[in-house]
């Protein structure tokens, strides 16, 4: 973890400033009533993968960098892509995206998960994953709609376990 005698002075201002949103799961909220203890071996799990990476699909429309709150939106991923061709669209500069943009499975591992479902430590990967764009100031969509809409997307896909990958 970073000591904040090494942070620079443009990034000390810039965390001193930042709108930090606070979060308390609540009994009976919908987010929290999604966080379900494991009730089965893994090996018998189906996995999804959500990242906040901001990864797309070459065809589909990039996150939108100019929101100034935050792109809330997301997108759907299928497991059969390899995940090189994915396209990065990210408007943190609070970290090195290199390695991200060297290999996309350091956000969103889905070669790392087919091996381990050849392995059968996982039973089978989601049709479906989903990519968010990290950095959301404002999260209130995300956190009415969106996160909503990929968490009944995902109990349709019969999803057991969810590898959440924040960037």
């Amino acid at each position: 973890m970073a000591n904040m005698a090494d942070i620079e002075f443009k990034e000390k201002l810039f965390l001193k400033g930042y709108p930090f949103k606070h979060y308390s799961p609540r009994p009976g909220d919908p987010i929290s009533n999604a966080v379900t203890p494991l009730l089965k071996p893994l090996s018998a799990c189906t996995v999804a993968l959500v990242t906040t990476a901001g990864l797309s699909l070459p065809d589909q429309t990039p996150f939108d960098l100019t929101i100034r709150n935050g792109d809330s939106s997301f997108r759907e991923i299928p497991s059969d892509i390899s995940p090189q061709l994915l396209e990065m669209n990210q408007r943190s500069w609070s970290f090195d995206q290199t390695g991200i943009l060297r290999d996309r499975n350091l956000a969103f591992p889905l070669d790392r998960l087919r091996e381990m479902q050849q392995r059968g430590e996982i039973a089978a990967l989601a049709p479906h994953n989903y990519s968010f764009m990290g950095s959301i100031v404002g999260p209130a969509t995300l956190m009415k709609e969106s996160a909503p809409e990929v968490a009944r997307r995902l109990k349709a896909d019969s999803v057991d376990v969810v590898l959440l990958t924040p960037v």
